[in-house]
């Protein structure tokens, strides 16, 4: 990471933009739950029970990727996090050890994280695929729960439009953020 910052052209936008995007991501992750939430979609068990692991493997992506600049943040949080796993019983300590890659957090662990960092979104599309094909299954609900079939409108153009307005909208916050020195979604005691 520190050499991305430092000796690639425009490194320093690539990683504010990565990591600024992850934090946009997880509120838009954060909406999509609410609105889950509002509209009673957890009624629908599969759909809802496959939107958890999609969560817990986004949340496991980005706690590998948070900890890739190895600053004080990253290796303490490392430590900390892994080492929960030792209350396992029977197997806890082994574990941690094999994600460590040795007795501490080191290098090795570093070179684990970025491979599981890469590895993990192939992963998160394929529970997304399948996270959408039970949904194209149940059908998406409304809080009302009437029937609006009568109600529908065609999707091209109407909402594409108003999703590329809303797109343009986000991609301009998140260049801003990446463009200007400030650090507001990142950890100062973690910034190479």
């Amino acid at each position: 990471v520190a050499h991305i910052c430092r000796d690639v052209n425009y490194g320093w936008l690539i990683r504010n933009m990565h990591a600024n995007g992850a934090s946009f991501f997880f509120i838009c992750i954060y909406a999509h739950i609410a609105r889950g939430l509002y509209y009673g979609s957890y009624l629908y068990m599969e759909t809802w029970n496959i939107g958890v692991v999609l969560l817990l493997l986004v949340m496991m992506t980005a706690f590998v990727g948070y900890v890739l600049p190895w600053g004080q943040m990253s290796f303490w949080g490392a430590t900390v996090i892994t080492n929960l796993l030792s209350a396992i019983p029977y197997v806890g300590n082994e574990l941690v050890q094999w994600i460590w890659g040795g007795f501490s957090v080191d290098n090795a662990t570093l070179t684990r994280f970025f491979a599981f960092h890469f590895l993990f979104p192939f992963v998160i599309a394929g529970v997304t695929i399948l996270h959408l094909l039970f949904l194209h299954e149940t059908g998406s609900n409304n809080p009302a729960g009437l029937n609006s079939d009568a109600d529908k409108i065609a999707f091209h153009p109407y909402f594409s439009y108003k999703d590329l307005l809303g797109f343009t909208v986000k991609l301009l916050a998140l260049t801003s953020l990446a463009l200007f020195p400030l650090n507001l979604l990142g950890d100062p005691d973690n910034f190479t």
